[in-house]
């Protein structure tokens, strides 16, 4: 279903869309929000994690 989505030739097709709709100014600042949002999902989702390790008193190096 999915075989040939990610081929150079889509992305740079989508890509040329993005800038139509955005132009490259706002491009740069849709780009640069999606950057800040990736990061702090990651950090939450560690920060989760060591929460629940504190909780049960286990670590990574325990489990192996």
């Amino acid at each position: 279903m999915f075989e040939g989505l990610f081929q150079p030739m889509h992305l740079i097709i989508v890509l040329v869309i993005a800038i139509v709709i955005f132009g490259p100014g706002k491009l740069a600042d849709v780009g640069g929000a999606l950057g800040k949002s990736i990061r702090e999902f990651k950090k939450a989702l560690n920060d989760e994690k060591e929460s629940k390790e504190k909780l049960t008193g286990t670590t990574d190096a325990a489990k192996k």
